[in-house]
């Protein structure tokens, strides 16, 4: 096995640390470590699809989204990979009708308004200049509240927006025409009022007053059905692809390592595998007990009392327990195992070593006699 920088083990998957620092950037998480396994992850789950994909000896033509934005090859691979092994049931009518009738809400027009203001900006930044002009507001609202018939007038005269064109009338308005402050404002008026008090954005003091609103109704189940038969198709094919992943992942996982990516991003072959470990089981115990008396005398005898225990021959008790580690191995194992080969002159009685020792000899807990609060 030739040396390489530390790796990550992830759903079967080798991981250079080098390419999650380059990745760890797109996928912001509440904490590194979160942002870190999620890196990991995206790039395991990448490199799996690849060698589907290529497995199946795919091919690819990159396409070109609504912006301009060209797809890389391996993109390409992935989304046609995905295309033919993912696929999913139409929506029925009746699961449309459910979605429709379980979230009437969710299927309505906007409420639409119709407003007029009249604008007065201060002629400095002043807080001095913000008051002035804020007292001026004032005094029109005064001044509506006895004659409201002269909003018009006054707009055309005073505000210094140009809508004072049409008497300060804005037209019809939807959620997100306004600014935040003055939208707040409004919803609190009935049609006709004028607001009490001035309200300020950045564009200066506003005199506000609600002409009319027309609350948003529910779309007919005929309008809207194909976009809710969109959207069920989205959720089953993201559900069905998740799986499907997962299903990768989990036959990965059951060699061992099945693929490495090196520091290029390329895929290759699993950096360590059952069949690396245990791919002549009798052979391995058997230099493992002779190399472990030379190199490791007390891990040696440690496995020879326990095979006497048991009353087993030294080499089948070390195949054994080699079968049974590695059956229940997880990521986080072989990700220690990987960095126990890399660089050994003989990476499986390396890692034969390493996992002896964590069953036969497991590191003693440690205790504090200082509780920190």
């Amino acid at each position: 096995m030739t040396a390489a920088g530390p790796s990550v083990v992830i759903d079967g998957v080798a991981v250079p640390e080098k390419l999650i620092a380059q990745e760890i950037s797109h996928h912001p998480a509440a904490s590194l470590a979160e942002a870190r396994i999620e890196a990991a992850r995206a790039l395991a789950i990448r490199a799996l699809l690849l060698n589907r994909a290529r497995g199946l000896d795919l091919d690819a033509n990159p396409q070109v989204d609504d912006d301009g934005r060209e797809e890389t090859r391996d993109e390409a691979l992935i989304r046609v990979l995905l295309d033919q092994e993912v696929q999913v049931d139409e929506p029925t009518q009746d699961e449309r009708r459910r979605v429709y009738d379980a979230a009437p809400d969710r299927f309505m027009t906007p409420t639409m308004i119709e407003a007029s203001h009249i604008l007065l900006q201060p002629p400095g930044e002043d807080d001095a200049d913000w008051s002035e002009t804020e007292a001026q507001a004032n005094v029109l609202i005064e001044r509506l509240s006895a004659q409201p018939g002269l909003f018009a007038d006054l707009a055309r005269e005073l505000s210094q927006c140009s809508s004072r064109d049409v008497g300060g009338a804005l037209g019809q308005l939807f959620p997100g025409d306004l600014t935040p402050e003055v939208e707040r404002a409004l919803t609190d008026l009935a049609p006709g009022q004028i607001g009490d008090r001035p309200v300020r954005s950045r564009f200066g003091w506003h005199v506000l007053r609600l002409d009319r609103r027309q609350p948003g109704r529910r779309l007919p189940f005929e309008h809207v059905q194909a976009d809710i038969a969109e959207r069920l198709r989205h959720r089953a094919w993201a559900g069905a692809a998740a799986r499907y992943v997962a299903a990768l992942a989990d036959d990965a996982r059951e060699t061992g390592v099945a693929l490495t990516l090196d520091e290029a991003g390329q895929v290759a072959p699993g950096a360590l595998s059952f069949g690396d470990l245990m791919g002549d089981g009798e052979a391995l115990a058997l230099r493992s007990e002779r190399w472990l008396a030379s190199a490791d005398p007390e891990l040696a005898e440690l496995a020879r009392s326990e095979a006497e225990r048991r009353s087993q021959p030294m080499a089948a008790f070390v195949r054994e327990t080699l079968a049974a580690f590695l059956a229940q191995a997880d990521d986080e194992v072989w990700t220690r195992l990987i960095s126990v080969a890399q660089g050994a002159d003989d990476p499986a009685l390396a890692c034969a070593q390493s996992i002896l020792r964590q069953t036969l000899a497991p590191p003693a807990k440690t205790f504090t006699l200082i509780r920190r609060r």
